[in-house]
């Protein structure tokens, strides 16, 4: 009977990871397709490919898949502080990308916040806005990429 709660608890973590990976691929992706470079470098002319040229459809994608990783980030908090904060140790990598991913939310909900007629941000904060979000986007990136060549987990487990 443990052998199937662990086999179904391994399963539900395999598909939040799938989730996770897919989120921030699609979240990068439809985030630059925001800015113009996939017109500008003719990417948006390989067949297939020429919605990511689109403004709207990319901006729309993008706010769907930050919903998303909203949700996810969510789950995993909830869990974590009621069921695995005993067990597992999150670890030094952990706690810095985590930290990223916290000021990325942080600053995509302020752009959208931006957005409504009623912000009334300074056009100095906004440009503050984009160029943070664009920095922790690309320190997430190596943070990823520094994660995966050095097999740096998120946390280790104890129990």
């Amino acid at each position: 009977m443990n052998f199937d709660k662990n086999t179904s608890k391994s399963k539900q973590n395999k598909i939040i990871r799938y989730l996770y990976r897919v989120t921030i691929f699609f979240l990068v992706l439809t985030g630059f397709g925001n800015m113009p470079i996939f017109k500008r470098y003719y990417i948006a002319d390989i067949p297939g490919l020429g919605w990511l040229a689109e403004y709207y459809v990319t901006l729309y994608i993008h706010y769907l898949f930050a919903i998303l990783l909203i949700g996810i980030i969510s789950y995993l908090i909830i869990e974590y502080l009621l069921t695995k904060r005993k067990s597992i140790k999150i670890t030094l990598s952990g706690y810095i990308r985590g930290s990223v991913v916290a000021g990325l939310l942080i600053t995509g909900i302020l752009l959208v916040i931006r957005n409504h007629e009623i912000s009334g941000f300074a056009p100095g904060f906004i440009i503050f806005l984009y160029l943070c979000h664009l920095t922790l986007v690309m320190v997430l990136i190596m943070a990823g990429l520094y994660s995966i060549i050095f097999k740096k987990k998120w946390y280790y487990r104890f129990r």
